[in-house]
């Protein structure tokens, strides 16, 4: 997995598209699904609790982290081999591709990545 272009490619997405900051009180929250290498589970909500949210959570416009691990479905199917789940939400956008960009997070994000097979980030507006 090629993590720099990866993240280049994300933050052009974003600014190419001018995206508007948003209104106080509707943060964005991206979504990402992810594909953990087989015995590597411990070790990413490690790297999630010791490492990637403290560094997070003191970044401008930071309004909230959370890794969840899949359960199982209530309805339907689960949709993907992904059985975690990072939520990340900040103020705007903006802020957001600001904290990819610090030398903080590409400290703390190979750590997670390491742990990982595949991933995905789908961007989402609170409405």
């Amino acid at each position: 997995m090629n993590r720099r272009a990866y993240l280049k490619t994300v933050a052009a997405a974003g600014l190419a598209a001018g995206v508007p900051a948003r209104a106080a009180g509707k943060p964005i929250q991206l979504q990402c699904d992810l594909e953990v290498a087989p015995g590597k589970e411990q070790a990413l909500e490690a790297a999630f609790h010791k490492t990637f949210s403290p560094v997070i959570r003191k970044q401008p416009g930071f309004v909230d982290v959370k890794l969840l691990k899949l359960r199982h479905a209530v309805v339907g199917e689960v949709p993907t081999k992904a059985t975690y789940k990072l939520l990340i939400s900040f103020e705007t956008e903006e802020q957001r591709l600001a904290w990819v960009a610090t030398d903080d997070h590409q400290r703390v994000w190979p750590a997670m990545e390491k742990n990982l097979t595949k991933f995905n980030a789908i961007l989402y507006d609170q409405v």
